[in-house]
């Protein structure tokens, strides 16, 4: 059974949930947006029997601290230094997986380009690391990007609402009636938080930073060659399926899935997913 617990990292609290055997090998599962390591929870039980299982809250996610902009810089740089702390100072983990979904990419792959050795492999679901994989969902946030003003603004404060949380994870699903709407009122009840649409906003702005290092991503798995598996939503408006077939030319041994369903592809397919994990590195 999972256990759910905080642990201090440089003087903030953050939640993670931790399953399995610690003797096993370890996987971090590292959620997108709008989300939390809720995103895992029906994954995570697949996982235990053969893996040690850890999936945090990045800070302002979830049940993690939310210091306020004033107090806390929201960037990617920061978001990804802060569990990197947190796995190799305060859990002491010296190899793990690394899985990998929407924010999660640009989290894990900081981790991943600092600490190449410590990678054993990597599972990509609808995690972009390559230009073309950037969907025509990006839009609206091009100008925001260019020049930040409040009319730029506006459009972005879209992706923080109840409608584009439900369509994140609805859109491109067969079976709609297998979503279970706790997922997005659980995103939404932490949108919602006084605060965090600051918060939101900031990060929503810092992403472009996130393509200027795709280079530096693209030669540590070109060099590297980690273990991959991708599996991938192949109805993502954001991430595209162009984006999943990049990895091939860095790493043309990674084994490509391309599932039929949206961006939150565990939502309707983690016993799929969890059963090529387990083929895959077990």
């Amino acid at each position: 059974m999972p256990t759910y617990q905080h642990a201090t990292v440089r003087g903030l609290r953050m939640f993670y949930r931790e399953a399995g055997d610690k003797k096993s090998p370890t996987i971090v599962l590292l959620h997108g947006f709008p989300s939390s390591s809720h995103m895992f929870r029906d994954l995570i039980p697949q996982l235990a029997g053969k893996f040690h299982v850890i999936a945090p809250d990045y800070i302002g996610f979830g049940y993690s601290d939310a210091p306020d902009v004033n107090e806390f810089e929201y960037t990617f740089d920061n978001l990804a230094a802060y569990v990197d702390e947190f796995l190799f100072n305060v859990l002491g983990l010296k190899k793990f997986i690394i899985y990998v979904q929407d924010y999660g990419a640009p989290i894990g792959y900081r981790i991943a380009f600092k600490h190449q050795d410590a990678i054993e492999g990597i599972i990509v679901q609808n995690g972009n690391a390559y230009a073309e994989g950037i969907g025509g969902a990006f839009d609206p946030m091009k100008p925001f990007w260019a020049h930040r003003t409040a009319e730029t603004e506006a459009p972005v404060r879209a992706l923080l609402t109840l409608p584009t949380t439900i369509f994140q994870y609805t859109h491109g699903v067969k079976d709609v009636s297998r979503i279970c709407p706790d997922a997005y009122t659980v995103d939404q009840h932490f949108l919602d938080r006084p605060g965090n649409d600051a918060i939101q906003l900031n990060l929503l702005h810092n992403y472009q930073a996130n393509l200027a290092h795709y280079d530096e991503w693209h030669s540590f798995l070109r060099s590297k060659q980690p273990k991959t598996l991708i599996v991938w939503g192949k109805n993502d408006p954001f991430f595209t399926v162009e984006g999943a077939q990049a990895y091939l030319r860095d790493i043309p041994k990674a084994e490509l899935n391309l599932i039929d369903t949206g961006h939150f592809a565990l939502e309707d397919s983690s016993e799929l997913i969890a059963q090529k994990i387990v083929s895959f590195f077990g």
